[in-house]
């Protein structure tokens, strides 16, 4: 029979055959033969699945439509440096029509009133004048006696020719021909002054005698009619009377008259761009400097200085206050992006850029600010779409807390 450190000896050695053999007994049999690591092992991390970034939102169309979120996309833009002047909306000078008569009579017919539109040429009211009927009675003799002596200057040049007559009758015949021609150019030039118009003298001779008293008033440009000063019947004319009938304003395009200080004139010249904008209202349009006075006013010391835009739908008028600002210094943009996209988002600039699962935000570094536009001198590519308005609503919806926190 075996001793005992015999048996001893032998178990160790089935124990470490049973470990090599079976590597995958339980932890608890190897402790319980002493044969496992006496240490628990660490648990292996559970991997945390990608979450959506905290700079991130999701949005589909529908939602972005239902949010009134307009985008635009940003590119190269010119912007300046400006200074800003009130300003006053004023006719244009040389679309402002005063229309006077030229003789004595009273008003026949008035086709025209006040805040109707006029073309140029057309007819705005009738006069009836004896001045005028008798400067064209005057033409129509003029005209009909020089056309009788030339004929007769005609018949006897050919018989001086034809030697049948002595050459002292033609050259009286000659003589009283160009005093004729002249009588008749005189009454000719008498009807312009008067206001007749070249082609209604043309037709003097086919008028009806009625119509020699007659003397039409017409708009010398295409406009509106901003003031009617006489009534049906009046008498208008000299000795005291009113002489102005009518006022026609274009207003296709206008002034804007500004006053500039003394020390900011330096800066100033003609051809200077303006951003013109109506004070209380989000109007804005563009325009030029065209005149900027060398002389100061004595009281205010400011300079008058004339920018002129345009105005074809009319939403300029006349005496409106507006604010301008003039373009001192102009460079070329690489982004330029309205103020409205730019938001302030963890303590910086930022825009949202167009994804296609949303929009992310995106740090952007300003440069010049140039009115309602903001030049990106970094974080932004051109051809990038951001959303331009509803902006702070997506700033907000960045704020929330996820679901996961």
């Amino acid at each position: 029979m075996a001793n005992k450190p015999t048996i001893i000896i032998i178990a160790f050695l089935a124990g470490a055959a049973i470990f090599a053999l079976a590597p995958g007994l339980s932890t608890g049999i190897q402790r319980t033969l002493g044969i496992g690591s006496q240490t628990r092992p660490a648990a292996a991390a559970r991997p945390t699945p990608p979450g959506p970034s905290a700079r991130s939102l999701t949005m589909n169309q529908e939602r972005i439509e239902l949010a009134q979120i307009e985008q635009r996309s940003v590119g190269p833009a010119t912007v300046a440096k400006r200074l800003v002047v009130p300003g006053t909306i004023v006719p244009d000078a040389a679309r402002v029509a005063h229309i006077s008569v030229k003789l004595s009579g009273t008003v026949a017919e008035l086709r025209k009133n006040i805040g109707d539109d006029v073309v140029k040429d057309e007819i705005l009211a009738v006069l009836e004048s004896r001045e005028v009927a008798d400067a064209k009675s005057d033409y129509l003799a003029a005209r009909l006696s020089n056309d009788l002596q030339q004929d007769l200057t005609a018949r006897d040049r050919s018989l001086w020719e034809g030697r049948a007559v002595p050459e002292q009758q033609y050259i009286r015949s000659r003589n009283a021909a160009a005093q004729t021609a002249m009588r008749f150019g005189i009454a000719r030039q008498k009807l312009l002054a008067l206001g007749v118009r070249d082609d209604e003298i043309t037709a003097l001779p086919q008028a009806p005698d009625a119509s020699l008293r007659s003397q039409n008033v017409r708009a010398p440009i295409s406009g509106r009619i901003a003031e009617r000063k006489v009534e049906l019947g009046a008498a208008v004319g000299r000795d005291n009377l009113e002489t102005e009938l009518f006022v026609v304003v274009d207003l296709g395009r206008v002034w804007v008259e500004l006053s500039v200080s003394s020390p900011d004139l330096p800066i100033i010249r003609e051809g200077q761009s303006v951003a013109v904008t109506l004070r209380g209202f989000p109007d804005a349009t563009t325009g030029k400097l065209v005149f900027v006075s060398p002389l100061l006013d004595k009281e205010t010391r400011t300079a008058r200085v004339i920018a002129v835009i345009d105005n074809g739908d009319g939403r300029w008028r006349p005496g409106s206050f507006v604010t301008a600002a003039i373009a001192i210094e102009e460079h070329q943009a690489r982004v330029v992006a309205p103020i409205s996209a730019v938001q302030t988002v963890d303590g910086r600039k930022a825009v949202f850029v167009r994804t296609k699962e949303g929009f992310e935000t995106r740090d952007v570094v300003l440069g010049q600010r140039d009115g309602q536009s903001v030049e990106i001198v970094s974080g932004l590519n051109a051809g990038e779409t951001i959303a331009v308005s509803s902006t702070f609503s997506l700033k907000a919806e960045l704020a929330k807390p996820s679901e996961e926190d």
